[in-house]
């Protein structure tokens, strides 16, 4: 079962597409542009349609989602967290 999807190989978070996640759940993932599956484990609970993280990101660290730069980490960001407001913010203001 695919738990979340990547759409580019350079791409620093996938979108989970279930419903439940759970912090402590083994989730495999689609790296579309690659025909690769990969697994991490979910550091946090996260909700259908927001970003899971599949590579470490530094606090500063610039996020990666489709091959383009979505923004930048205001936090350190592990393998398997939920990405989202509380720890990315854009670039634009």
């Amino acid at each position: 079962m695919i738990h979340f999807v990547v759409h580019d190989e350079n791409d620093s978070v996938g979108v989970v597409v279930v419903e439940g996640v759970k912090a402590g759940q083994k989730l495999d993932g689609w790296i579309m542009d690659q025909d690769k599956e990969i697994s991490v484990e979910a550091k946090s609970d996260i909700p259908i349609g927001h970003k899971l993280a599949i590579k470490p990101i530094a606090s500063g660290g610039t996020v990666i989602k489709y091959g383009v730069d979505i923004g930048r980490a205001v936090a350190p960001i592990a393998v398997g967290e939920h990405t989202h407001i509380q720890n990315l913010k854009t670039k634009r203001w």
